[in-house]
């Protein structure tokens, strides 16, 4: 299999299965936004997962803590073999303005204009896939493509896997399906932006900045008025930064994210749903979202966003997997 290498980190410009929401928090937007049947659907399946406790935090704009809250979260693991396990969490449905804020510090054009999206509900992968979940999903039998088993720059069972491409990342997701039996995918950007800002309007889900504390990036400069620090300059094992207020870890920084849809350049005439955005735009290029160990706070931000060529791949880019709820 020839594979395609994209090293030009300026693509990103300046140079980066189930936890969910808390049971009262889930039911409240349930109830506001869903008939009682779906409600109802819900609740049954929750009751077959397990419980869990975790905390998040919120910073200030000098990357102080503000507030540490504790949440009560649903949590179901699935066995990939091979002693790995796959962890989804739980994304209630909702609406939400997607984009940037008006005057939010570094944003650009293409993440505008800020519109309303209403979501239905849906499963999102806790950790970015890790090199030992690739791993076991490459020795399954091939869909419509190949796949390396060690394709990683940075190696580390544990550490995000990186250097795939988005064709690749759709295969993996083909072959967990067929594994599972349940339907993986990429994500579409709505429900990555959703999902990383986990209710937040400020520019990270942590509050109005981002410290190494809390995220893997070029924390060498500032993004308000945090202290700055070194960095590792490359990827770092999943789970070692706190999650966001829905229990998803590293939605900022470590590795750029594949979503499902086309690249667009703006938000004019984009979906209002959480459907992946595959009208028009650039198809041989497809969104990214996150940020990466090599790009500065600002690319980290819930609203960021850049694109890239399909069929290749790069040291800073991995993907999470997605699926749907109802």
């Amino acid at each position: 299999m020839k594979r395609r290498w994209f090293i030009q980190y300026s693509a990103f410009g300046s140079l980066g299965l189930l936890a969910g929401l808390g049971q009262k928090e889930l039911a409240t937007t349930y109830t506001s936004q869903q008939n009682s049947t779906e409600l109802s659907l819900l609740e049954d399946q929750l009751n077959h997962w397990q419980s869990f406790s975790f905390s998040s935090i919120q910073l200030n704009r000098h990357g102080k803590e503000i507030e540490r809250p504790l949440y009560q979260a649903k949590s179901k693991v699935f066995d990939l073999g091979h002693d790995v396990f796959l962890e989804m969490v739980a994304i209630p449905s909702g609406r939400f303005r997607m984009g940037a804020a008006k005057g939010e510090k570094f944003s650009a054009a293409a993440e505008g204009p800020q519109h309303s999206v209403q979501l239905s509900p849906f499963l999102m992968g806790k950790y970015p896939v890790t090199q030992a979940q690739w791993h076991a999903v490459a020795q399954l039998p091939k869909i419509n493509r190949d796949l390396a088993l060690q394709p990683s720059h940075f190696q580390g069972a544990q550490h995000p896997v990186e250097s795939v491409s988005f064709l690749e990342a759709v295969e993996f997701c083909d072959r967990l399906s067929a594994l599972t039996g349940h339907a993986y995918r990429l994500p579409s950007e709505a429900e990555w932006e959703y999902a990383s800002r986990g209710g937040t309007t400020t520019p990270f889900a942590f509050g109005q900045t981002v410290t190494s504390d809390v995220a893997n990036y070029v924390s060498q400069y500032a993004y308000a008025a945090e202290a700055t620090a070194t960095y590792p300059q490359s990827t770092t094992p999943v789970g070692q930064f706190l999650p966001n207020a829905y229990g998803i870890y590293e939605m900022h920084g470590n590795v750029w994210e594949w979503c499902a849809d086309h690249w667009h350049d703006h938000y004019v005439g984009a979906p209002t749903d959480s459907k992946p955005w595959v009208k028009g735009g650039n198809a041989a290029w497809r969104s990214l979202r996150g940020g990466s160990w090599s790009d500065y706070p600002s690319r980290l931000r819930s609203a960021s966003r850049s694109g890239y060529p399909a069929a290749s791949f790069n040291r800073t880019i991995g993907f999470r997997v997605c699926a749907s709820l109802t």
